[in-house]
């Protein structure tokens, strides 16, 4: 009887956890357990979390003693471009450019560090920067006059070009503009070198392609930037086969140390490939969504509205897609258990969307249809995003960058349902946060920041704008955890710290929640786990 009692009481005791990480400022973003003190790790999942873990640590656990710093649940940004960020970060980023001069400089210093044959590319100019109105191709013309140059705006839904590249395309007084698509002329009804969404294609089309080999060095290095900055988990926002392939490649060679949900892009074999095959679940990838584009963006005047840009009366934007074709495309994602993320950013755009999900979702469904951007919607249409169940998938530093020239673009009537993160919850509406990266700046504490200052990192304006939007702390934390795991189907594995999910979670040098705000974005990461393995930092 002794024997089988101590055996009993043996057979009781937890097993030693591999991790285990104490003395630490914990939350959870379980409203069950909403703060903790320690927790315990054993083949890649949390096993205990609580005040204490002790009865979990054996002679081979791992300690870490946090002495007080904040851990929280790794973050998920929901709408990333890896490819276009690893891009950039191997050519150079013109987010900050202050002038077309500068540019050119920047341009004529690459052009003549290239081989022959290359194209000159970069990323990120931003007319706002310099006064709000489009180049020409003159200056890039005059720094680089015989090798071609492409440059992507800020928001990928422009590019600016050299005479060289528009003679490569062909595009002449003559050519018509593409369904989707604008180019941009001077009085005299040439080319000027802007190229808006679907002309871009007629440039980016003859630029040589990248390898599989550059695309998964470009992966790997988006990745370790995404772990570096406390991200455990992204949703990449359209990406092509061989994007996928060098996924897979990563996986297999253990090289990616972030998750990845990944989003086919638009139509095509790929896509027609899953739709015969079905969604693919793994642990560090899963393909089981298509993203479309329905018009473009605000920036650049190319989001669809239903009247005129207040400040461009002759334009209401492009509709790239017609409802009847979201709608078709619908039905088969959903006849196979995919989901459709749809670009929104004009209130047509995010109208036509909502009624295409409608016509096939109806009511009360768990499909979880999204909606990417979601930037300006009409008034009456909030409800729409409740009562057929679709995700807001929405990018908060979007508002701080944009707050500059957004009225001026809308007008004082439709503003009132731009940006409007705190509208959709109070709507009842399911709200993952993002930073549409290298569209903005990758950090998600930047995005935090915006969603409960609405300011930029300097504190203007005081008080915050459109202030009425803001979000609590919990609220945006949420929006970035637990969000995001929902907006994936994947809320009972991730997005909180609980028994039973993945030991994915993030240390910080200051505790996001008591910081002054001012002193959000200042936060830095101090080490990125990810299934009980530390993918950036050491302790």
């Amino acid at each position: 009887m002794l024997f089988v009692a101590l055996a009993g009481g043996l057979a009781a005791a937890p097993q030693a956890a591999e991790l285990a990480i104490v003395n630490a400022n914990i939350y959870t973003v379980n409203p069950a357990q909403p703060k903790a003190k320690s927790l315990a790790v054993s083949a890649g999942k949390i096993v205990a979390i609580g005040d204490s873990v002790a009865g979990h640590i054996g002679t081979s656990t791992r300690v870490i003693d946090l002495k007080g710093a904040t851990v929280i649940p790794g973050l998920i940004d929901s709408h990333v471009h890896m490819a276009g960020f690893g891009f950039m970060v191997e050519t150079f980023d013109l987010r900050s450019v202050n002038s077309v001069a500068e540019v050119a400089a920047i341009v004529a210093k690459r052009a003549a560090a290239l081989p022959p044959g290359a194209w000159v590319q970069g990323r990120a100019w931003d007319q706002t920067n310099w006064g709000g109105e489009f180049p020409d191709h003159t200056a890039l013309t005059k720094a680089s006059p015989d090798r071609p140059v492409y440059l992507t705006r800020v928001d990928g839904h422009a590019a600016w070009v050299n005479r060289k590249a528009l003679e490569i395309a062909g595009i002449t007084k003559d050519t018509p503009d593409p369904m989707g698509g604008k180019i941009v002329r001077d009085a005299k009804g040439e080319a000027t070198g802007i190229l808006i969404d679907r002309a871009q294609g007629l440039v980016s089309s003859k630029i040589p392609p990248a390898t599989d080999d550059q695309i998964r060095q470009r992966l790997r290095a988006a990745a370790l930037e995404c772990a570096k900055l406390g991200m455990t988990s992204v949703h990449d926002a359209g990406i092509s086969a061989q994007v996928l392939r060098a996924y897979k490649q990563l996986v297999a060679e253990k090289l990616l140390p972030v998750r990845v949900y990944a989003m086919i892009g638009g139509e095509g074999a790929l896509w027609q490939e899953y739709l015969k095959r079905g969604p693919e679940v793994g642990e560090y990838l899963t393909v089981r969504s298509i993203k479309l584009v329905a018009d473009g963006a605000m920036g650049s005047r190319g989001a669809a509205f239903w009247q005129p840009y207040s400040d461009d009366p002759g334009n209401s934007g492009l509709l790239i897609l017609k409802q009847e074709t979201i709608e078709k495309v619908s039905r088969e994602a959903a006849a196979k258990g995919f989901q459709v993320a749809t670009h929104a950013i004009g209130d047509r755009a995010n109208r036509v969307a909502l009624d295409a999900y409608g016509a096939v979702l109806g009511e009360n469904n768990d499909k979880r249809f999204r909606i990417e951007h979601a930037q300006a919607v009409s008034l009456p249409d909030f409800d729409k995003f409740r009562r057929f169940g679709v995700i807001a998938s929405m990018q908060t530093t979007h508002a701080t960058s944009d707050m500059r020239w957004a009225v001026k673009r809308m007008g004082p009537d439709r503003i009132m349902g731009a940006y409007a993160w705190r509208r959709m919850l109070n709507t009842g509406v399911k709200f993952a946060n993002g930073s549409d990266f290298p569209v903005e700046d990758p950090n998600p504490l930047y995005g935090l920041f915006a969603a409960v200052a609405r300011q930029d990192q300097k504190g203007f304006p005081e008080g915050g704008w459109m202030p009425d939007q803001k979000l609590t702390r919990a609220e945006a934390l949420q929006s970035f955890t637990l969000g995001g795991a929902y907006a994936a189907f994947e809320e009972k594995s991730k997005g909180s710290l609980e028994v039973g999910k993945l030991a994915d979670f993030v240390v910080l040098d200051q505790d996001l929640m008591t910081v002054p705000e001012l002193t959000i974005p200042k936060i830095k990461v101090r080490m990125t786990v990810l299934g009980g393995q530390t993918v950036f930092g050491a302790q």
